[in-house]
Parts: C-alpha cells; structure tokens; sequence
C-alpha cells in the first residue's frame, strides 16, 4: 500500500493485538528487584498480595515475552482500539520539513487517554479474584478517570486520591471520576494518617503524585476488600501499554514505512513506554532507530536524577526501587502537565535509559505549549498538556531534519486530548505561564532522604 494518499491509518478490529509485549524477555540488564519499605530485602510475591491481584503480581515479575489479553478485555478495548495513526500533513507543511511525521492517537479511549489500557485489565483481574473495591492516585486525572470508568465496567468501588494542584486546575475530570460512580478527594486530605501528616507539615501544600499514593496505598492495606491500583511506572502497567506501539508497527507497515525516532512523554513512564517498548527489539537487533523520552523541565527525572534506590512513595509504604529519581519528598512546581509531575521513572525505562537504549530530553513549558499551540492549529487536536512534550521534541526534531537536509520518519505518541486542560491553555495565552526549571542545587537538597541500602 503507497504511504502517499493516506492521512488516517486504521487498523480493523480483528487486529487488535492479542498479546502484550513483555520487554523483560529482551532486556539485556533486568532491573534489580524490589525491596520491602520496612525490612529491605528483596520483595517476594507474598509481600505485594495485599495490595495488587495476584495475576498483576505475576505479570510484574514475568519474562515471558507475550502475555495473552482476556477476551473480556479485548471486547472492551473494541469500544476504541485500534486507535487511529495520523500522517501529520498539515503540521509536515508548516513547518516546511522534508520528514514524514506521525502520531498514534490515543485521545479517541472513551476517556480521552491511554490510560484505559491498563486500566480495564486491572480492574478486570481484581474483578475474578473477588476484590470489591480499589484505591489509586491520579495526577492530571486521567488515570483516576480511567480506573473510575474501569471500574464501572467490572462493578467495583473505586477511590481516587487527586494530587491536590491538578484537583483545582481540572475539576472537570473530578466531575467526570464522579460520574462514572467513582469517590474522588483532593491530596492530601484528612482521610488518612499519611495526608494529615502531610497537611501538617504544609496546610497549603500543592500535593504531590508520591502523596497522593501513599493515601491510597494507607487505605487499601486497612481493608480486606480493598486492592490498590497504579497508573504507571510498575512493570504490568507498561506491559498493558505495549498494545499502543504494537498498533503503530502494524499501521506503518501497512504504508511501506518505519521510524528513526519514536517519542513520548515520560513522567512515571507509561505511555512512553507504550510506544516505545515494541521497537526495542530491532534496536537490539542493530537496527537505527532512536526512542526518547520528554520530561519537564521542573521535573527532570531522568535527565537530572539519579540512578538509585528509592521509595514509590511520600510515606514510604510501597517497596523501594531502583530507578532515577529526584527523591520521594521532591514537591514539584504546579506546571500544567500535572501527569507528569513524579518524582521517579517506571524501573524499566530507568534501566534501558541507563543501558543506553534510550534517549532522554527536558523542555520548558513555554515552548512545549507553543508546539501544543502549533499542532492545534494545524492538525486540529488540542493535545494534553503532558502530550505536548512529545510533540515540543517531534517539532525540534522535524527542524533539525530540514536544516541538515534530510527526510526522516518520526513517530510520536499524543497519548492524550486537553479538553478539559483549558484552565492550562488559558493562563498560556494570557501569558500567566512560568518556566520553571530543576537546579543541581534543589537536586542535592530533594535526594537527601533517600533509603539507605
């Protein structure tokens, strides 16, 4: 099929993909496993059933390289999936660039992100071993929107703790968690002992993603009915992700193209992940291609953290691991791309960064909302705020491409819509948005309560 008449690239349903890809079977370096937050050692399955479905918990250790989807799950991911791959024309003419620009959209889920991909199987798997209830965090609010929806499906309870920044910038998402049946509370709150130890500290704390886990993690373990449920950086979770680069492969192939560069934005990791997992095994296998990962400025924790062990978490109760980090009490500015405000990095996109299999890159806010500004206006898409890294970089990339004089195919993920960012686009426009960035010195400061190890 010629690459040239096409702008939307869809797949039909019965190519869903029926299995996940499981980047552990091709690691060169496996991350080195967990430790229990009170005794240290290394974690044993018997330490995470409190909290996490025993399938979960198996899928996080697994090194099988395809872990087969539920048909419950592939029926409903059917609502969305395949989601469609753009041929970025209209951006590609813009900015006058030979290179062949592409973008997996993810914002077509019901709601509006890739989160549902996880989110579905986790509450799936807690739904059959008899879990009545979940507990999570959410950033931006598109994983607490997601689980509360995944939830609704499966008829589970579910909690949701809201960094409390994003609770006030997005309650339209709170509105939509609430819809879906879902409770959902700004973080931290009175509800538990880590939140109120936190408002102690600072009343006036704009919340944090290691905050709000630490509440949700504090309330699942006091209830026997009740698991815990995450939205990044775990190993299933990417692994559930995997099925959005699978598409792209598929979908590229049907247009007699390949990338050089495949690119996502990176906070915990999973979306990035998503993409990017699945052409990792040609890199291994020599093939050229690059995969980079965007953060923000304010919280660059690849680019500026440290490879080392660390808690998941504010109140360390989830098991420590090693990955960059910027430290669990690291409280990030209140940047608009509140999903990508955590401290550290998933455990396997520390470990590939670290390997050097792949690249990594911070932006500002300023510019990222330019290019968030610039594909709007020409591909149509208000792009999530934390999409929009990736497409700050797709952009500077395309830029580069034309100066030198060369065609490339880039790929990026827009793993989400910003419909409900106007709040961020706004204070943007009106020319309220600061960049802000991480220095070596607030670095020093924010890893000095790392773990001893």
């Amino acid at each position: 099929m010629s690459r040239e008449p096409f702008t939307k690239i869809m797949l039909p349903e019965d190519k869903i993909p029926k299995f996940w890809y499981n980047v552990q079977a091709d690691m060169p370096n496996l991350p080195v496993p967990g430790l229990h937050p009170q005794t240290k050692q290394p974690l044993t399955p018997a330490d995470l059933e409190p909290i996490f479905a025993r399938e979960l918990i198996a899928q996080e250790v697994s090194t099988e390289r395809y872990i087969e989807i539920p048909a419950e799950v592939r029926q409903l991911y059917k609502q969305y999936r395949p989601s469609p791959l753009f041929r970025a024309r209209q951006l590609e003419k813009a900015l006058d660039t030979p290179c062949r620009i592409y973008y997996k959209y993810e914002g077509v889920s019901p709601v509006g992100s890739h989160k549902l991909n996880s989110a579905l199987p986790q509450a799936f798997f807690n739904k059959i071993q008899g879990i009545k209830r979940l507990t999570t965090e959410t950033g931006a609010g598109q994983w607490g929107t997601a689980l509360s929806l995944a939830c609704r499906h499966f008829g589970i309870e579910a909690m949701v703790y809201m960094v409390k920044i994003s609770f006030t910038q997005k309650p339209y998402r709170r509105s939509i968690m609430e819809l879906y049946g879902a409770t959902c509370v700004a973080s931290p709150s009175t509800l538990t002992e880590s939140g109120r130890r936190e408002l102690a500290k600072d009343p006036n704390t704009p919340g944090t993603l290691a905050m709000a886990i630490s509440e949700a993690v504090e309330d699942a373990a006091q209830r026997d009915d009740t698991n815990y449920s995450l939205g990044s950086v775990l190993n299933h979770v990417c692994l559930h992700q995997t099925i959005i680069g699978q598409e792209a492969r598929l979908q590229l192939e049907m247009v007699d193209d390949y990338p050089d560069m495949v690119i996502g934005c990176c906070g915990g990791g999973s979306n990035f992940a998503g993409i990017a997992f699945p052409f990792l095994p040609d890199k291994l296998a020599g093939k050229n291609i690059r995969l980079i990962a965007v953060e923000p400025a304010a919280c660059p924790t690849l680019t500026k953290g440290e490879f080392t062990y660390d808690y998941g978490d504010a109140a360390g109760l989830v098991p420590i691991m090693k990955m960059y980090t910027l430290g669990h009490n690291f409280t990030p500015s209140g940047i608009h791309a509140g999903g990508l405000r955590y401290h550290g990095a998933s455990p396997l996109v520390s470990q590939l960064y670290h390997d050097g299999l792949l690249e990594a890159v911070a932006v500002k806010q300023n510019a990222t909302f330019a290019a968030a500004m610039l594909f709007a206006r020409t591909e149509s898409i208000v792009p999530a705020p934390e999409s929009a890294h990736a497409i700050r970089v797709a952009v500077d990339e395309a830029l580069k491409a034309k100066e030198e004089g060369i065609s490339r195919t880039i790929l990026f993920n827009l793993s989400g819509h910003g419909h409900l960012d106007l709040f961020s686009y706004d204070r943007y426009l009106s020319g309220e948005t600061e960049d802000v960035e991480f220095s070596c010195e607030d670095l020093q400061v924010s890893l000095q309560d790392l773990p001893q190890i």
